[in-house]
């Protein structure tokens, strides 16, 4: 029996996930991906392909503030990609954590876009 890298883990627990998450025009999916240097979120609505509302830390508006994929820097793109899918309309979401941990970063992303408004 092989082993799985932490990559390979990481999609294996990311389709199971999308298996269940899906979504649509009424409550969009907030996506959520960490690499070791970034953050970025997106809100989408899968039965069209759109992407509805994103924030990443690798927007120039944010490079100014040097955020890096951190705790803190995850709640103020999480209130970032909330107040962008507040001001389409969009109130309610399902969360998608991507198969990374519900904890720190992730965690923070979550908790930063309820605290802004969004539902989920």
């Amino acid at each position: 029996m092989s082993k799985l890298s932490k990559k390979e883990q990481r999609v294996r627990r990311h389709r199971h996930i999308r298996n269940k998450v899906s979504g649509t025009a009424e409550q969009p999916r907030l996506c959520v991906c960490r690499t070791g240097a970034h953050i970025y979120c997106q809100v989408i609505d899968d039965e069209a392909g759109v992407t509805l509302a994103a924030a990443g830390t690798v927007e120039k508006e944010f490079r100014a503030q040097k955020l890096a994929a951190n705790v803190k820097s995850a709640e103020i793109i999480g209130k970032a990609v909330a107040e962008r899918a507040i001001a389409k309309g969009i109130k309610k979401v399902v969360f998608d954590r991507g198969g990374f941990p519900y904890h720190g970063c992730v965690k923070a992303v979550a908790d930063a876009a309820r605290q802004a408004g969004l539902e989920f």
